[in-house]
């Protein structure tokens, strides 16, 4: 069994997760577990904090770190903290990983607000229906998350590009390479 690491990058809308978590994929091969995924699945189903959405989104995010550390497979995850997030939920993650053995790497990435509501407009975003309104972020902005995961390295976006950022992580963490798996092996 290897070392298996779920690199958590946290931080407010704009602030560069998914970039980052690409950049930071292509040095080290873990795959990206973008939160939106999830929510973009569940969405289709259940309104954004309705009951079960909020009960299903953290099941799968839970399953999949688990059995992702199980697997000997590392992950970059992204999260954006919002009050729909029980408390607790850093732990939950640690819980899920730590019996195999993994190790959650905590990363905040910051953004300045005049940064945020530059880069929230931008067209890219539309690829998983993320937030693209800044009266919409400055409307969610005021409902503040229940509880802010663990910092075990910060990151400043608005002076660190997402190659500089993702190169920081890794060595940072000493991130080990992993092979990156086949979607669809032969």
């Amino acid at each position: 069994m290897r070392a298996v690491n779920l690199v958590f990058l946290h931080g407010r809308a704009a602030a560069g997760k998914l970039t980052t978590a690409r950049r930071l994929s292509d040095l080290v091969g873990y795959p990206v577990f973008h939160n939106h995924v999830v929510v973009d699945m569940l969405t289709t189903m259940f309104p954004f904090g309705s009951e079960p959405f909020v009960l299903l989104r953290e099941q799968f995010w839970l399953a999949v770190f688990a059995e992702a550390a199980r697997h000997d497979c590392s992950l970059i995850f992204t999260f954006t903290p919002e009050f729909t997030v029980a408390t607790g939920f850093a732990m939950r993650v640690r819980a899920a990983v730590d019996p195999a053995g993994g190790t959650v790497c905590f990363v905040r990435l910051r953004v300045s607000d005049a940064e945020q509501e530059r880069r929230v407009t931008d067209p890219s975003r539309s690829e998983f229906h993320k937030l693209a309104s800044v009266p919409t972020l400055r409307r969610i902005a005021a409902q503040p998350a229940a509880e802010q995961p663990p910092v075990d390295l910060d990151v400043d976006t608005d002076h660190s590009s997402a190659e500089a950022s993702a190169a920081l992580i890794a060595s940072h963490f000493d991130l080990p390479r992993q092979v990156p798996q086949d979607r669809y092996p032969s």
